[in-house]
């Protein structure tokens, strides 16, 4: 199923249907927008005619010093059908050779008020966010002074309860049991919450609770980039642990990678503490202040004195 059709460009942006209300439904592919200057002017050899077509006050003043002939040659070959939708912007007078063609193969001429260059920029980062990858993370995603950490580990392992404590503390939940996560840019990963659970912990023993109601606004979001992955596990005696945090684990999201930490579960351990002073501590190492690297090299300067001092 599409994810994006024209109707929903049509109402998210207020914007008059002109002809063509048969194809108000076809599907939009990519976010990816055309301005067929070069194809007005008769080249048509690499025409996209798979994204939405923006016609300003440059093509259609070019357009109008077209003789009648090639003004109706034009718009034939401009309409076609693969493509989602013309727009014609600054609520410019839309060419009769257009509505004739559109009608023709049902593509839906849309107008709009505003200038080229704005409606061009708006109309793309709302097909980028809607076009793009997703994917859904089983884990817990909070908002922790800044940075979203998404805390992730198998099923019964503490995550929500971790939340739950870190909610508590001032940070806020963005989403419990199943994060959905969308790739908006090339190292840009969103997290959010499905409808049916946003704003909800489920907590074993207890239920499900509300957290914005239990807490207030301040303790929910609705979305929030993802920078940090906290791995909870139960602590294997067998297995070593980082110990002075020198080594960077990365988890691969989509396209994205992103710093993971391990961070081993056993009584006693205040994991909210711990994922708390580690966002913090990710956010000085972003800041250039890494303290693992600060200790190891004060300890090799301590190794060198005491070998000049054995010379």
């Amino acid at each position: 199923m599409p994810k994006v059709r024209t109707k929903d460009i049509y109402e998210k942006f207020n914007l008059e249907l002109v002809s063509g209300e048969e194809g108000i439904d076809r599907p939009i592919t990519m976010s990816d927008i055309s301005r067929p200057g070069i194809e007005l002017a008769g080249y048509f050899e690499f025409y996209p005619a798979e994204r939405i077509q923006l016609l300003g006050k440059t093509e259609l003043s070019f357009f109008n010093e077209l003789s009648a002939n090639e003004r109706q040659l034009r718009m034939e070959r401009l309409c076609t059908d693969i493509t989602p939708a013309i727009i014609i912007t600054r609520g410019l007078d839309v060419p009769p050779e257009l509505i004739e063609a559109s009608e023709r193969e049902s593509v839906p001429v849309l107008r709009s008020s505003m200038k080229t260059t704005r409606f061009s920029s708006r109309l793309t980062n709302f097909l980028e966010s809607k076009l793009a990858p997703t994917t859904a993370v089983h884990g817990v995603l909070v908002d922790i002074y800044g940075i979203g950490v998404l805390i992730t580990g198998k099923s019964g392992v503490g995550k929500s309860e971790t939340a739950l404590e870190l909610v508590k503390r001032g940070h806020r939940l963005v989403a419990d049991d199943c994060v959905e996560i969308r790739q908006e840019d090339q190292d840009t990963l969103v997290g959010t919450s499905p409808d049916l659970i946003e704003h909800l912990l489920e907590i074993r023993g207890l239920g499900i609770i509300n957290v914005m109601t239990l807490f207030g606004a301040g303790a929910v979001r609705s979305n929030k980039r993802i920078t940090l992955v906290m791995n909870l596990e139960l602590w294997d005696a067998q297995k070593q642990y980082d110990r002075l945090g020198l080594d960077e684990e990365k988890m691969k999201i989509i396209d994205t990678e992103i710093t993971k930490i391990t961070i081993p579960v056993r009584p006693g351990r205040n994991l909210a503490v711990i994922i708390e002073v580690a966002a913090m501590n990710y956010r000085l190492k972003r800041m250039g202040v890494n303290a693992a690297q600060q200790f190891t090299e004060r300890l090799s300067d301590v190794i060198e004195d005491g070998e000049h001092d054995d010379n």
